[in-house]
């Protein structure tokens, strides 16, 4: 159990140690200079010693008071802040969703305004995963690319997409022909190492030009690789998903209308147990709905 003096002596004390006057610790506290002085005078009986050295024309703190005042500020600028926060806090439930930064920033986000708009009450927070991640139990749910095969957790196919390449304007205009590509810096994701293999063979080039070691740069996200196109680094293969908007753009260029189908889907991936969440079932049905407009 706690022994603490009166919160409301240590308040007084405490404001008029920083301000050095009663007055004006009263202002701030909008108490009278007579209340802060008898709680002040309260405080330091009960403590057994004095905090401040009054003088005709100065309050100056003793020795044990600017030992105590230090303390006193920090905990209730601590309180202080710690309120802010709860208050700020939204009643309604809260989903955290899991997916890889490109499909949130290129898919998700755009499109989350209309969730909101028919839920507000549903606070929704993206967190990093994809698959250079592991499934993690914090997140209500995630959106994840993979085969559908996560251990332990349900997994709901959502959509695919195809992959073509991209690259900045001026680098498409010396591309006529995917032969040309031998010339190409290929921009690869690293864990989707089948990407540029599969795309190659169905163009009918030698594979042998998809080594990533062969005049090949490796990212980590298919986010990078685009934004690496972009800036006229090389060409990525992206799916379609990700880079129409800069196509139409006009950041990036198709120099080739063949694209190959993904060998993995978007799927929605979730414990069972996370089923009777609240703002699951909105989502999840949200999610359906902007699927079958891709269809």
């Amino acid at each position: 159990m706690r022994r603490l003096p009166s919160l409301n002596g240590l308040r007084a004390f405490e404001a008029a140690a920083r301000h050095g006057s009663f007055t004006a610790a009263a202002t701030e506290l909008h108490v009278s200079q007579a209340a802060i002085s008898r709680m002040v005078k309260l405080l330091e009986e009960r403590l057994g010693f004095a905090l401040f050295d009054r003088r005709a024309n100065a309050l100056l703190l003793t020795e044990r008071g600017r030992a105590l005042q230090p303390a006193l500020t920090e905990a209730f600028d601590g309180i202080a802040r710690r309120v802010e926060q709860v208050s700020a806090m939204r009643a309604g439930p809260v989903l955290t969703v899991g997916m890889g930064a490109t499909v949130a920033v290129r898919w998700l986000i755009p499109r989350l305004s209309s969730f909101h708009i028919a839920h507000p009450e549903i606070e929704v927070r993206i967190a990093t995963g994809g698959a250079g991640a592991p499934m993690n139990d914090d997140w209500t749910c995630a959106v994840l690319l993979g085969d559908g095969q996560w251990p332990g957790y349900e997994a709901e196919r959502l959509f695919s997409s195809s992959l073509q390449p991209v690259c900045a304007p001026r680098l498409a205009a010396d591309l006529r022909k995917p032969a040309d590509l031998a010339g190409a810096t290929l921009l690869y994701v690293s864990h989707w190492g089948e990407d540029w293999p599969r795309w190659l063979a169905a163009a009918g080039v030698a594979d042998s030009r998809a080594d990533p070691g062969s005049k090949g740069l490796s990212f980590g996200s298919y986010a990078m690789t685009l934004q690496a196109a972009i800036d006229g680094v090389g060409v990525a293969l992206a799916p379609r998903l990700y880079s129409v908007d800069d196509i139409a753009a006009g950041r990036l260029a198709a120099p080739f209308e063949l694209a190959v189908p993904m060998v993995h889907s978007w799927y929605l991936v979730y414990r069972a147990s996370r089923r009777e969440d609240a703002g699951f079932g909105p989502f999840r049905d949200w999610l359906y709905a902007l699927c079958a407009e891709m269809e």
